[in-house]
């Protein structure tokens, strides 16, 4: 018991009604952008591991050169 294509096309027209054409537009755009950044995002990240080692390194070395200050913290009542 599936939905048939006037149950679908009943669907779209009361979402289309609620929504109006603009925001499903906008929501459309949105979505798309989001999927092409996840893409290109999924390009780079298997790319370029080596640079991002850099920068933790470089990272770890500043937190090694820097003082270590102990705080002690207050319980409040």
């Amino acid at each position: 018991m599936g939905l048939s294509t006037t149950h679908l096309i009943i669907f779209l027209v009361i979402i289309v009604v609620i929504f109006g054409t603009k925001k499903l537009r906008n929501i459309g755009s949105d979505l798309g952008g989001a999927v092409k950044g996840f893409k290109d995002g999924m390009k780079d990240g298997g790319e370029k591991p080596a640079e991002s080692a850099a920068p933790a390194q470089q990272v770890a070395a500043n937190a090694a050169a820097k003082e270590t200050i102990d705080v002690e913290a207050k319980a409040k009542h």
